[in-house]
């Protein structure tokens, strides 16, 4: 018998879920929090909760750092080729492709002469999406030429990584001469008395922190960014030791002197504007 003459049970009128278009929200990877896209956009990518820094694609980099349209880039229509052949899972030409259609580029690097403060630098910046943005030939040739153009002008150049594959396996020896080429403009530049900054984000990884990122007069990072040579997980499993916390994160870095400063995204193009002041 229903209590007090009220049916057993209630039924609940569930009116449907309008729908949500998809792209308008992102979970940030760290604290789980959802944002508004436009919200995480005009906050730099960077979440409001918990500072998680969100990769930049390599034109958002510019954008933030330059002033507005002053970006003039250098070699756009260079790429590369399957020196070797390279067959496995997926052909190394299959592979350069679809990465192409996904990102819009024709490499993992974009360089070019531009302003910031009215200044004029070379910049190039490397992105990730980019078969994770490493090191093969054309990315190497770019950047050299970067940076010889530079030394030319006698500017200053900043260079951004974001390169968790490193040396290009898929191009293999062709791949790891381009540390030697970098690391070699980088060099002449230096004894031209001319300004090198690194900037350093997440992941900055093997070959490239290797050769031409860990050379920088001056080594920014952004904070929480992994940076080393091998991974922490293949360190752990060779050494069979757990690593300390925050292990090859940039503060841990900057704690051992491998890094000069830990600066956060809206900081930075104000920072490199006070290095540039001070050190050009």
């Amino acid at each position: 018998m229903a209590l007090f003459g009220k049916p057993r049970y209630t039924i609940v009128k569930v009116s449907k879920k309008k729908n949500i278009p998809e792209g308008l929200w992102t979970k940030c990877g760290e604290c789980g929090e959802i944002i508004y896209n436009k919200k995480l956009e005009e906050n730099l990518k960077v979440c409001p909760k918990c500072d998680f820094h969100f990769r930049l694609t390599a034109y958002e980099r510019i954008n933030a750092i330059l002033d507005e349209e002053s970006f003039s880039e250098f070699d756009k229509n260079m790429t590369s080729k399957d020196p070797l052949g390279f067959k496995g899972p997926k052909k190394y030409k299959d592979k350069l492709e679809s990465d192409k259609k996904a990102t819009g580029l024709k490499e993992a690097v974009v360089s070019g002469e531009g302003k910031i403060e009215s200044k004029k630098i070379i910049l190039a910046v490397t992105d990730s999406r980019f078969i994770m943005g490493s090191m093969g030939s054309v990315v190497g040739e770019k950047i050299t030429r970067a940076i010889e153009k530079a030394t030319q002008l006698k500017l200053p150049v900043i260079i951004c990584s974001g390169s968790g594959g490193g040396a290009r396996m898929y191009e293999g020896m062709f791949s790891l001469m381009q540390m030697v080429k970098t690391s070699a403009a980088i060099s002449r530049h230096n004894k031209a008395g001319l300004l090198f900054i690194s900037l350093l984000t997440n992941p900055t990884m093997a070959g490239v922190m290797a050769s031409f990122a860990s050379l920088g007069d001056v080594i920014i990072a952004e904070p929480r960014a992994l940076i080393g040579f091998t991974g922490p997980r293949v360190i752990e499993q060779t050494i069979r030791q757990k690593l300390p916390d925050g292990f090859q994160l940039s503060e841990f870095m900057l704690k051992h002197g491998l890094v000069d400063k830990v600066v956060h995204r809206k900081e930075l193009r104000n920072t490199i504007i006070k290095i540039i002041d001070y050190l050009s």
